[in-house]
């Protein structure tokens, strides 16, 4: 009977990282199941002339090894694209380009399994090793692995009164699918505050001309944020950051995570000045059909089988008044999750007060500490690291330091300038 080194399950950016660092790892025994017919990264938001938001040095597995054949700058080559990119001058590749990059490395690696859905883990003590339950092309299989790698993403993020709504609303995430829908109507609203509201906002700003609709971003954030992505900020996707983030108690980490936000969910500032740039071009014209407010929060929302109402509550004036529109948006963002796959090993997992992983310094939850990693899941402990394309090298090589026993890929232990936190008891008087 085969037992694999480890077996991951979800097939994205990241576990896609981790199949090509072992691919080519002859000692190393991987296999990794989506339940996806194909790599397919966000298509509901492939909006045209969008880019990621991270340089192209933060490809599959760059930072962790810049010589793999599996790099962005080898793919380039490979598909004759190479000059092009040199010439048009950017660090950030268009986000259906690193779509196709993904794509194009997915169907280099047999290790990866599409069509195929994980239904329910169990563990051997004898074997030592855990059973995966596969459905695939409607048969049933069992699959043996010593370790398993989490990496099934994030979940669309329905703030609670709008949940569970009739009607047409859509999540962002589905988006274009629905666009010449909310084409159709007279009036389209968009709640969020990240890339992805300010994305489609931007998107149908031009159909308030030619379609006529009113179009409305709502946004419970006092302003607009941009992005912070001064160098020094930067060094917070740092593993000395992660180190220090990690030690901290659980209600600080909490805290930081809400007032960090704007450093990773924020708007490029590019993109900002691009939404007033086109709106002072439409209002040539006369007035844009469109309102665009801040510092405001959806209260409570309903449906009446024509429109949507929204209770919404101004906060720093303490205000409360409704709007009324025929489309919804929902740029929301996404929540990690616990797959119930997991159900049968639960008592092999550790978990936080607030039912969370507990996820140790090297990603991993399980009681062991060797046994079960997780990709993107780690916010609450590893901050602002966890969802950053740029960091999965490094949390790709951590972890597989730990399913191998041996450092293939050099970890960097300090990168950063700066300190962070107060200097040991030993070294606090000679620093001061």
């Amino acid at each position: 009977m085969r037992i694999h080194d480890f077996a991951g399950v979800g097939v994205g950016p990241f576990n896609l990282g981790l199949a090509c660092l072992t691919a080519d790892l002859a000692d190393v025994d991987g296999v990794f199941f989506e339940q996806r017919d194909g790599f397919d990264w966000h298509p509901g938001l492939m909006i045209p002339g969008a880019t990621i938001q991270v340089p192209f040095l933060a490809d599959l597995v760059t930072l962790a090894d810049p010589t793999s054949r599996f790099s962005f700058l080898n793919y380039l080559k490979r598909t004759g694209r190479l000059y092009r990119y040199y010439i048009r001058e950017s660090f950030y590749p268009l986000r259906a380009e690193y779509n196709a990059y993904c794509q194009w490395a997915a169907a280099q690696l047999p290790s990866l399994r599409f069509g195929s859905r994980v239904e329910r883990v169990d563990y051997d003590g004898t074997r030592r090793a855990y059973a995966l339950r596969v459905l695939s092309a409607g048969a049933v299989e069992t699959v043996w692995a010593r370790k398993l790698v989490l990496g099934i993403g994030t979940a669309p993020r329905i703030p609670a009164p709008l949940r569970d709504l009739p009607g047409p609303v859509v999540h962002s995430a589905d988006y274009l699918s629905a666009k010449p829908r909310l084409e159709a109507l007279d009036s389209v609203t968009v709640v969020g505050s990240g890339q992805s509201a300010a994305e489609i906002y931007l998107d149908l700003l031009p159909g308030t001309a030619t379609h006529g609709y009113h179009l409305s971003w709502l946004t419970r954030s006092p302003r607009f944020f941009p992005m912070e992505y001064t160098k020094l900020t930067l060094e917070m996707t740092s593993p000395e950051y992660v180190r220090y983030h990690h030690a901290l108690p659980t209600a600080t980490r909490d805290r930081l995570g809400r007032e960090q936000r704007n450093l990773y969910k924020g708007i490029s500032g590019d993109l900002v000045d691009t939404i007033f740039d086109t709106l002072y071009e439409q209002g040539l014209a006369g007035d844009v059909p469109t309102t665009l407010r801040t510092g405001v929060e959806v209260t409570a929302a309903g449906w009446d089988g024509e429109r949507y109402t929204l209770d919404l509550h101004h906060a720093e004036q303490d205000r409360s008044f409704r709007a009324r529109t025929q489309g919804l948006v929902l740029a929301t963002g996404y929540a990690p999750r616990v797959p119930t796959f997991l159900d049968p090993v639960r008592d092999r997992i550790r978990w936080d007060e607030r039912g969370r992983y507990d996820v140790s310094l090297g990603y991993a939850v399980d009681v062991a500490g060797d046994e079960i990693f997780v990709q993107n899941a780690e916010e609450h402990t590893h901050s602002l690291t966890a969802p950053d394309l740029g960091m999965g090298a490094y949390r790709n090589s951590v972890i597989i330091r730990a399913l191998t026993g041996r450092e293939i890929y050099p970890v960097e232990e300090r990168i950063a300038f700066q300190e962070f936190g107060a200097p040991a008891p030993a070294l606090a008087e000679v620093a001061s």
